[in-house]
């Protein structure tokens, strides 16, 4: 009987792809370093692994719990979350058309402008959160609609439920990048999606110390055996000891989100009283746009937050540089909360304010935290 069934999420996190190690009986599992296998004296390989870039013992105990944790039925695990994504808009063909959001990743949106669509993906970038744009954007030879929520950086919030309905009409998948939401807080392939794509380097692994992405697929269809074949063939691959500490991550996976999140909830509704601040971005004010819809799909609104400062760049920028608790770094997901200017690291033609500072909130003590904004704030 499978584990995922009616089972919660913390005792996935917890059990999902781990049983005892047959040869010793250790609960914590080996990190198979090897990267080849032997044959039998047929030829054959009766035990399922031939070589590291095909699979090996770590990663498909990785796949298979995070199948569970996406109640899918297939998982491919990458090096890093851009090789997800570049797997899945690579398992289309030149010609076909890709819908993505207008806030979307800079990396997605680079991938897309400047590698896929010389290669022949046309791509179109509308407002996922407006239904009718997203119509009129669909065209005969759209196969694929590209979605984040929340949206990076400014937490938009797409309906999954309702794209979905879209893409599915057009005789398209919608893809949705749920690394911000997790599986914890969201159930995006429950909720319609047909691929939930992970940069496992944040939430699931938590700890900023290992690179990773994976890709989650409703169905083990002909798009699954695509991205089988990429994976396999082009080799963007993680090795067995950033498997094994993806696994080791997934544990606490649930305590985590829901820690940092109950303390982004406590931030956002301070900064939102806060005399230098113009504008807080966070799903779960109730001003927010989105609030609604989010208060629909998810159990609780996340981790990320983003907020205006009053004062234009020069000052945003100053805030980050007098912060104390909050590290100046350019990541997501670990158990330390860490600030950005998040203009400085995307294009220069990027539509992010310059005011806006993009938090990433870890699981400190909300007051601590909250002190220390006011005082990097207040100046």
């Amino acid at each position: 009987m499978s584990k995922s069934g009616k089972t919660h999420i913390e005792t996935l996190a917890v059990h999902a792809g781990h049983e005892p190690d047959p040869a010793t009986g250790a609960v914590t599992p080996p990190i198979h370093l090897s990267t080849t296998f032997q044959r039998d004296i047929d030829g054959a390989y009766p035990r399922g692994f031939m070589y590291g870039r095909y699979d090996n013992p770590n990663r498909h105990m990785l796949e298979a719990c995070l199948a569970e944790l996406d109640r899918a039925e297939a998982c491919a695990a990458f090096g890093s979350g851009q090789a997800a994504t570049s797997a899945v808009l690579q398992a289309l063909k030149p010609g076909d058309h890709v819908v993505a959001p207008l806030d979307v990743y800079f990396g997605t949106a680079k991938l897309l402008k400047e590698v896929l669509a010389p290669w022949g993906l046309q791509v179109s970038f509308t407002d996922l959160t407006d239904l009718d744009a997203l119509k009129a954007a669909m065209r005969p030879n759209t196969r694929l609609i590209w979605a984040e929520t929340p949206s990076n950086p400014l937490l938009k919030i797409t309906d999954i439920a309702a794209v979905a309905e879209i893409a599915h009409a057009a005789g398209a998948r919608l893809a949705c990048d749920h690394t911000w939401a997790t599986p914890v807080l969201s159930d995006v392939l429950g909720l319609g999606a047909d691929i939930a794509v992970h940069a496992t380097t944040k939430y699931l692994g938590g700890h900023s110390d290992v690179l990773g992405g994976a890709v989650s697929l409703k169905r083990a269809d002909e798009f699954h055996e695509r991205i089988r074949l990429i994976q396999g063939s082009m080799g963007g691959v993680p090795g067995p000891f950033d498997c094994w500490l993806l696994m080791r991550g997934i544990k606490t996976l649930a305590l985590r989100v829901r820690a940092q999140s109950a303390n982004a909830a406590s931030i956002a509704e301070f900064l939102a009283g806060h005399p230098m601040v113009e504008a807080v971005h966070y799903p779960g004010l109730p001003d927010h746009p989105g609030h609604e819809i989010a208060r629909r799909q998810m159990s609780m609104f996340g981790a990320m937050l983003s907020v205006q400062v009053k004062g234009g760049q020069a000052e945003a920028m100053a805030a980050v540089a007098r912060s104390r608790l909050f590290t100046r770094a350019t990541s997501l997901g670990g158990v330390e909360s860490l600030i950005e200017h998040r203009k400085s690291n995307e294009a220069p033609d990027s539509a992010t304010p310059d005011n806006l500072l993009r938090v990433s909130v870890g699981i400190e003590h909300a007051d601590d935290l909250i002190a220390d904004l006011d005082q990097a704030l207040r100046g």
